[in-house]
């Protein structure tokens, strides 16, 4: 899954892909570079960011979604929390919605994904953007994380989204220290069991940071670690910001007997 970030904000890119001619180009080229999905959002979710109305939300990303999904067959996500951003994406040919709420931020999301019947993620975050990193605590981060979507994945299909629609995100960085986001890693195996596809958002987060002893060096090689982590343990969906490093880093992996028996860009290793 390729990151396209429409925001001024975000914490990594903010600002880079704010124009919708550079955001639309960023698309294509994530696209050109083998994304499977290309992840379309239009407000930072990092911590304390300033929450933006949906009519400004929508304007920073309409125009974008609508010509990707004119311009390329990959299938776009709507990166949002807000039902009529979610609806609109998707009357523009979107065909996933990817909330970090995990579809409780808006009570008209349902209603929504019960309709269009799209691909969901529903991720695992505590508190809000604004709330969520002042003093995350769990007693085991894995167990209470792993038991949250397995609920919400039960009480989304009794609402009525279809199971086979769904993917689940245990939300690095989301209400998360970084010795949490380096457990959850660690321990991504076991989130395998859950009824549903797992995704996980990783790309040059903080924890990375930490790993790297670096706030200023470039991320990307660090961000390659985890990915490669994450690919061993069977994780199915990698959202990053650099595809083509990406790809080209598992199939290395891949070719030198690091995924065992994963399968990697259409042929089992």
């Amino acid at each position: 899954m390729g990151i396209v970030n429409v925001t001024p904000d975000s914490f990594s890119d903010g600002n880079a892909f704010f124009d919708a001619e550079r955001a639309i180009e960023q698309a294509l080229r994530l696209a050109d570079e083998g994304a499977d999905i290309l992840d379309i959002g239009g407000e930072s979710t990092r911590p304390y960011a300033t929450p933006v109305e949906q009519a400004e939300e929508w304007r920073r990303v309409g125009r974008v979604v609508a010509e990707v999904c004119r311009r390329t067959t990959v299938p776009v996500s709507i990166d949002t929390y807000k039902s009529c951003v979610a609806r609109a994406a998707l009357d523009a040919g979107a065909e996933i919605v990817n909330d970090v709420t995990g579809l409780e931020g808006d009570p008209q999301m349902l209603d929504v994904v019960r309709e269009y019947r799209p691909g969901v993620c529903a991720m695992h975050m505590r508190g809000t953007p604004q709330t969520m990193q002042d003093d995350p605590r769990y007693h085991d981060v894995v167990a209470e994380i792993h038991g949250y979507l397995q609920a919400r994945f039960a009480s989304l299909v009794a609402a009525g989204v279809p199971a086979e629609t769904i993917c689940l995100d245990p939300g690095i960085g989301f209400g998360k220290t970084h010795e949490h986001n380096f457990e959850l890693v660690r321990s991504a195996r076991r989130f395998l069991d859950l009824p549903a596809p797992i995704l996980v958002g990783h790309s040059r987060k903080g924890f990375i940071a930490k790993a790297m002893a670096s706030k200023e060096r470039d991320r990307t090689a660090g961000t390659l670690g985890a990915s490669l982590a994450l690919a061993a343990a069977g994780i199915p969906i990698l959202r990053v910001h650099d595809v083509q490093a990406t790809r080209d880093a598992l199939a290395v992996f891949a070719a030198c007997g690091g995924l065992g028996a994963v399968t990697f860009g259409g042929q089992a290793t």
